[in-house]
């Protein structure tokens, strides 16, 4: 899969790749209000920053494992998100965006993220839903809507707002993108030859379609690519 992915990163942008429907990396909505000390944990390339306001005081932290060896990624503090290096209260803001999923302790990580927020702050979190394994073999669950309600409550937050990442039918579309795209993978490389221009007539088709439909038929809300969610501290 990583290598596909390398291959189809020029197409990004266009209905030609698998992952077109999911669209580009979006901040969530408010964090560019947020005044005082934030955390990013799982910073990967600290994409996030960009989108901070110059109120902010950025603090990128991640794990060695995944960061620096699967990312190369360079933030201020390596560390393990369930054993946080900070004192109790530190920061006025926490964002853990498509890390959970990668932890083995996730309550762990709930736990010291509400730890290290003040009273009053506020927390930002993402997970994927409904998408095949990736970062092998640092990837170990995937949460429902209310397991992430009941995650967050139990680590002392309080849930404030959960939005859906995709449309049902944009989901359901991806989804096949994906299928298409692993099983070529797998696939012997004569038959590669064959099945890529197959794929990428499907491809286009695909997306365009789901497209299309999630603007003419209504959502269903229990089928999701994913969640964002935004938390306060009790």
């Amino acid at each position: 899969m990583n290598r596909l992915r390398a291959l189809a990163a020029p197409l990004l942008r266009t209905p030609l790749h698998p992952q077109w429907l999911l669209g580009g990396r979006k901040a969530p909505l408010g964090i560019k209000a947020v005044v005082g000390r934030v955390l990013d944990v799982g910073a990967g390339d600290r994409w996030i920053a960009a989108h901070l306001g110059s109120r902010s005081e950025y603090i990128a932290l991640d794990y060695p494992a995944t960061g620096r060896d699967l990312y190369r990624a360079k933030p201020d503090v390596f560390a393990d998100a369930a054993n946080l290096p900070f004192a109790d209260g530190t920061f006025d803001a926490v964002i853990c965006l498509e890390v959970l999923e990668h932890v083995r302790n996730p309550q762990g990580v709930l736990d010291e993220i509400g730890r290290v927020l003040r009273a009053d702050g506020v927390v930002w979190l993402s997970m994927p839903f409904l998408y095949p394994i990736h970062d092998a073999p640092h990837d170990y669950q995937r949460f429902t809507v209310h397991g992430l309600k009941r995650s967050v409550e139990a680590s002392g937050l309080s849930l404030c707002e959960v939005e859906k990442t995709q449309h049902a039918l944009c989901t359901a579309g991806l989804l096949v993108n994906l299928g298409i795209v692993g099983a070529i993978q797998n696939s012997a490389s004569w038959k590669r030859l064959v099945l890529i221009p197959l794929a990428m007539v499907a491809i286009v088709c695909i997306n365009l379609g789901s497209w299309l439909a999630s603007k003419l038929w209504p959502d269903w809300e229990a089928l999701t690519a994913g969640y964002v969610l935004r938390a306060t501290k009790r």
